[in-house]
This record gives C-alpha cells, sequence and structure tokens, in this order.
C-alpha cells in the first residue's frame, strides 16, 4: 500500500534534552496527555520520522505527509542556542525538515517570529502537512493553544497549499520581504494546487532557506 494512502494520526515523537522546567515544559504536558511519546535517550529514537530541524535546507510542505503517516513526525525539545555543541543529534535517522517563517503565540514568547515552543512546532508541521484536526488537537491542552492558530492562519494556509518545499520557501521569502519594508499585512502568491509527490524522498532543497536569517535556531522547541 503507498503509505500515503494509511488512515489514522500521525505519531508524535520528543527528543527531550532536559534543558528547561518540566513544570513549563510543553513537550512533557504533550507526553503526559498521550498525544507524543517523550524520549530521553538516542536509543529509544524512531529511525525514518521527519526531523524537525532548523538547520535543514528543506522546509517542511505536504511532500511529506506519506513519510509522516508511515514513520512519524520527531522534535527535539531543548535551546537551539546551543544546537551545535550537542553533536549527539546527528545520530537521529531521517528526513530532516524546517519549518517557515511563523510567529510564537506561547506565553514565554509571544508574538515573537520563529521562537515556537515543541507543541507550537509540532502543530504547525501537522497544519502544513495537511493534518488539521491533529494540529488543532496538539494545541487545544494549552490556554493559549487557539491563539497561535489565529496569529498564523493565513500563513499556514498558504504553506498548506503549497505543492512541495520550494514553493513554501517562496511565500517565505515574501512575507520576510514585506516586513522588511515595514508592511503590517502581507499578500500572498496565489499557489498552485497541483498534487504533491506521494513517492517524495529526502534531500536537501537548493532554494535559499531566509528563515535562517530571523533566528531559526531558537525555533521548535524550547519549552
Amino acid at each position: 500500500m503507498n503509505v500515503g494512502e494509511r488512515a489514522g494520526p500521525v505519531k508524535l515523537y520528543i527528543y527531550h534534552m532536559r534543558q528547561d522546567d518540566a513544570r513549563k515544559c510543553t513537550a512533557m504536558k504533550l507526553g503526559r496527555h498521550g498525544l507524543a511519546r517523550v524520549f530521553f535517550s538516542l536509543r529509544e529514537a524512531p529511525r525514518g520520522a521527519v526531523i524537525l530541524d532548523p538547520r535543514a535546507g528543506r522546509a517542511l510542505s505536504r511532500q511529506d505527509r506519506p513519510v509522516m503517516l508511515a514513520r512519524g513526525l520527531l522534535a527535539v525539545d531543548c535551546s537551539w542556542a546551543h544546537i551545535d555543541t550537542f553533536p549527539g543529534l546527528r545520530a537521529l535517522r531521517g528526513p530532516r525538515r524546517c519549518l517557515p517563517f511563523l510567529v510564537a503565540a506561547n506565553p514565554v514568547n509571544y508574538g515573537v517570529p520563529t521562537k515556537l515552543s515543541t507543541a507550537e512546532a509540532l502543530a504547525a508541521a501537522l497544519y502544513i502537512a495537511g493534518f488539521r484536526e491533529q494540529a488543532e488537537r496538539v494545541l487545544s491542552i494549552f490556554k493559549w493553544g487557539h491563539a497561535f492558530l489565529e496569529l498564523n492562519r493565513d500563513l499556514l494556509d498558504a504553506y498548506a497549499e503549497a505543492p512541495d518545499s520550494q514553493a513554501v520557501l517562496a511565500i517565505q521569502a515574501r512575507v520576510l520581504e514585506a516586513l522588511a519594508r515595514g508592511e503590517r499585512e502581507v499578500e500572498l502568491p496565489p499557489i498552485s494546487s497541483a498534487p504533491a509527490d506521494e513517492d517524495a524522498q529526502d534531500g536537501e532543497d537548493a532554494a535559499h532557506n531566509a528563515h535562517g536569517a530571523r533566528g531559526a535556531r531558537d525555533e521548535q522547541g524550547t519549552s
């Protein structure tokens, strides 16, 4: 069976590096509610899951949906400011994807671009790949969860309609250019609705990842 035909929710995994307060940690709360499997040893890491990595050259898109269904989605809960000092992360095996430009709604970084909590990062990836109900379920256990979707709805919808990573990055580039000009409202470009390639394989996209210039290393898992 083609992996794109499989039904059911995406399995969520979180590699927790114990770098934050467990009482305020969104990753641990997801684990307690049974919405994600949290692990602390690289030996427990699943193989082949899509890994959220702000250093990746390829953005997450709906092309990643089949692999997410088959293998799951993995986030790393850590301080990305110190990511380069922990070589063990290279032991994680799976296609690596960065998230495009989004704005945080968590209480620590409300309104700050790119500084998403682990829960926000997972929900954003699910939404972009077409798993909107699961994304809403992930955020539903947080009082501020609905605010993340409200702040980013137009962007998330545009990213979700993009057929591939290059199109996602093109939308991001347009958004960043508009923000650099001081525009408060960004006119998102029209997106082709052509179906994604179900057999897309891992690989680095040649498109420039403008997200890195906006502090992407602080994304995806600070709390």
